[in-house]
């Protein structure tokens, strides 16, 4: 009788294991079922809103061959609701003119040679913005290809090129990611102006006016802004009529209007969201930079 009874019990145990396998089985299934299906629609989704922001950009870069670029003083952002019959989301597009920025290729001629008065002119917008003035020497060793640092671990590490993306500042040795958010609204790069600043009174904030000279304090600084946003500057003369002399290096051009321009194109609907940055050169109708996250 009580072997009867052992072999009932270890039937029973052995049933209860099976049935809970089982079970584990068909839950574990079952979820792996939800995930792979819930993957595949946040693809969808994200696919779906990379051709919306991609359908942002592409608009505004029409746009902006027939912008009369000199009216442009301010960035500029286009939300758009409900785009077309079947999208449940916003595509925001943002714009902004890449010569209202300080670029940070400047700081070096194509002769690999420092650009001192364009370096003391970065040094003044650090110093607007309060932070560590040692960081122009830093990007300056980052595009010299020469090995002579001008701080002790400067030149450790040095890609000895021009920069590519304003990203790049994350990969100098010295520059912190808040130094990098703190500079990123005043600073752009491009390889192909390198020979002097070039500068949009028109559009450009108040820290990049005030970094251009030692004479430009910040009440000029608004008397500049304050007239363009009445009427903006159509020769750089025009200036001069509004805030007096300005002792300018000759390493520094004024223009009154812009022919490149930043445009992030953000799609989102559903807690989903795609984001593509680009620049794109009006006048030769060409993509200088990409990135889509």
């Amino acid at each position: 009788m009580n072997c009867l009874r052992n072999q009932n019990g270890i039937a029973l145990i052995v049933t209860l294991l099976a049935l809970a396998i089982i079970t584990a089985m068909v839950v574990e299934f079952a979820y792996g079922v939800y995930t792979g299906t819930s993957n595949l629609y946040n693809w969808r989704d994200s696919q779906r809103l990379s051709i919306m922001a991609k359908s942002g950009i592409n608009v505004t870069a029409k746009y902006l061959k027939t912008m009369p670029t000199d009216k442009f003083t301010e960035p500029v952002e286009l939300p758009v609701e409900n785009p077309f019959e079947d999208f449940n989301g916003i595509v925001n597009v943002r714009i902004e003119e890449e010569h209202a920025k300080f670029n940070l290729n400047a700081l070096v001629f194509p002769t690999d040679k420092p650009n001192e008065d364009i370096i003391d002119a970065f040094k003044r917008l650090l110093e607007i913005l309060s932070l560590d003035k040692k960081i122009a020497d830093r990007i300056v060793d980052w595009i010299d290809s020469n090995s002579e640092a001008r701080l002790p671990d400067s030149e450790i590490e040095a890609k000895n090129s021009v920069l590519n993306s304003v990203d790049e500042l994350l990969l100098i040795k010295g520059i912190t990611r808040d130094d990098y958010s703190k500079l990123l609204p005043y600073i752009t790069v491009n390889e192909e102006e390198r020979t002097h600043l070039i500068i949009n009174v028109n559009a450009a904030q108040k820290p990049v006016l005030m970094c251009l000279s030692k004479s430009i304090d910040e009440k000029k600084a608004e008397l500049i802004i304050n007239k363009r946003k009445i009427e903006p500057f159509d020769e750089k003369n025009n200036i001069y009529t509004i805030v007096g002399s300005i002792e300018l290096s000759p390493q520094i051009t004024l223009k009154n209007n812009g022919k490149i321009f930043s445009i992030t194109s953000t799609a989102s609907s559903g807690g989903i969201k795609r984001i593509i940055e680009t620049v794109f050169d009006t006048d030769k109708e060409k993509i200088k930079y990409w990135k889509e996250y």
